[in-house]
C-alpha cells in the first residue's frame, strides 16, 4: 500500500507541478507569467494577479508538497482545488474528453488528490519520516471547506453573463 501511494503521489504531484510550472516560470514550452495572467483574464476572474498567484501555488505548491508527502493533506487539497476551478473554468463546456479540450485530465488529478488526501501520504513520505501529524479529521475537514469557500469565491470574482453579452459572444 506505501508503496503505491508514493508511486500515486509522485505521479501526480510532479505532473501538476510541471503544469503549474509552465504558467509561473514559462518551462516546458509554457505561457509563463504573462500567458497566464492573461488566459486567467479571458475566464473572467478578477483581481487577475490574486487568481494567477492562485493557480501558481496550488498547482506548483500544491504539486510539490503532495509528490514529498509533506504537510499532508494541504497538498492534496491545493492541487483539488486547482483542478475543481480548472475543470469547470476552462474545460466544462468542451465534454469530458481530454482530445477535445474537456475536463479529463483535471477530473484525474483531483480524483487521485482526493485519493492521496483520504488515504494519507504512507510511510514513504516526509511526513513520516520527519514524524509529522496534521490533525485529524480537523485538518481534512477544514481544508476542504477552504477548498469549497475558495472555489466559489473565485467564480463569484468572475462578472456575471447577461443574456444579451451571451448572444453577442455567440454571433
Amino acid at each position: 500500500m506505501d508503496a503505491g501511494l508514493l508511486v500515486l503521489r509522485l505521479a501526480v504531484g510532479l505532473a501538476v507541478a510541471a503544469h503549474g510550472s509552465q504558467k509561473l516560470l514559462g518551462w516546458f514550452e509554457g505561457p509563463g507569467p504573462q500567458g497566464t495572467t492573461a488566459f486567467v483574464r479571458t475566464l473572467g476572474f478578477r483581481p487577475v494577479l490574486l487568481w494567477s498567484a492562485g493557480v501558481w501555488g496550488t498547482e506548483v505548491g500544491g504539486g510539490l508538497l503532495l509528490a514529498a508527502g509533506l504537510l499532508s493533506p494541504l497538498g492534496s487539497l491545493g492541487v483539488a482545488a486547482a483542478m475543481l476551478v480548472a475543470a469547470f473554468a476552462a474545460h466544462w463546456g468542451k465534454g469530458f474528453f481530454a482530445q477535445r479540450g474537456g475536463y479529463e485530465l483535471p477530473f484525474l488529478y483531483l480524483a487521485a488528490a482526493a485519493a492521496a488526501a483520504i488515504t494519507g501520504p504512507g510511510r514513504y513520505s516526509l511526513d513520516s519520516l520527519l514524524g509529522i501529524s496534521l490533525p485529524e479529521p480537523v485538518t481534512g475537514i477544514a481544508g476542504a471547506v477552504l477548498v469549497v469557500l475558495g472555489v466559489a469565491a473565485a467564480f463569484a470574482s468572475r462578472p456575471r453573463r447577461t443574456a444579451q453579452a451571451v448572444a453577442q459572444r455567440a454571433a
